[in-house]
């Protein structure tokens, strides 16, 4: 079974701005915690390293 946690990042207070990770077996899973069962995007763990760099930078994306 996946575990899904809320971003520590995503909006408070009920403002609908809310993420969920997971860890999966080859990547990362992100989804809208609103609307679970709309599915989930992935991405492998490289290159979610590397989003996350860009956006703790904030750099624009090329």
């Amino acid at each position: 079974m996946t575990t899904w946690r809320k971003s520590s990042h995503s909006g408070q207070g009920g403002t609908g701005e809310c993420v969920e990770l997971a860890r999966l077996p080859h990547a990362i899973g992100f989804r809208d915690s609103k609307n679970p069962e709309a599915g989930h995007l992935e991405l492998p763990r490289v290159a979610f390293a590397a989003l996350l760099g860009q956006l703790r930078n904030d750099r624009p994306f090329v």
